[in-house]
């Protein structure tokens, strides 16, 4: 999973440095609105039939099929996080690629050796998600710099404990493991979390 998982953040994080190093591309997607939105919907018309099909990939013949799928998937993704990445600064891009990374390999890190079991949460990560749902609806009519750092931090920390329950799902180390077939599902799951995220 890890390995796969690798590959995947490998790929975006190079489509990432194309999009916000070359002003060719960079133009090309601010100016192009249709190479924007034709992400979104490659992304959601491949992600939610693998997402909804979980049982699909979990069968020897059909997994393959799941990786190519994800294959998909993570391409999809990486052109919407490059385009999105291009409208901002260089300098931003990294410092949030590499606060994303400490973030990541932190929790990773955590989920292996702890005691505690996360994994009982996503009740509540249900309302956080919902709250913060709310929050960025609300900004929307009350605009501020300080509403923007918020509503990005209170994401951050949402996503951040996705990827704590993800990641104590996918190595079993508390009551509850996936099954290791489900390698397609649980590689697509945690780097979901990990690009929302950098996002």
């Amino acid at each position: 999973v890890f390995a796969l998982l690798t590959l995947q953040l490998l790929f975006t994080f190079c489509v990432v440095c194309v999009f916000t190093f070359s002003p060719v591309v960079k133009r090309a997607v601010q100016t192009n609105l249709w190479a924007y939105l034709s992400s979104y919907i490659v992304f959601i018309s491949v992600v939610v039939p693998l997402s909804c099909c979980r049982s699909f990939s979990r069968r020897h013949p059909w997994n393959i099929v799941g990786l190519w799928l994800q294959a998909v998937v993570t391409i999809s993704f990486s052109y919407m996080v490059g385009a999105i990445a291009s409208f901002h600064n260089t300098s931003a891009v990294f410092i949030t690629m590499a606060a994303t990374m400490v973030i990541s390999l932190t929790i990773i890190a955590f989920s292996a050796q702890t005691r505690y079991d996360f994994t009982f949460c996503y009740g509540f990560l249900l309302v956080l998600a919902v709250d913060v749902a709310m929050f960025d609806f609300f900004c929307i009519f009350f605009s501020s710099y300080l509403a923007d750092v918020a509503y990005g931090c209170l994401g951050a920390l949402l996503y951040s404990l996705f990827l704590t329950v993800d990641c104590q799902l996918m190595m079993g180390t508390m009551s509850y493991r996936l099954n290791p077939e489900e390698y397609v599902n649980a590689a697509l799951t945690i780097y979901l979390d990990i690009v929302l995220i950098f996002l």
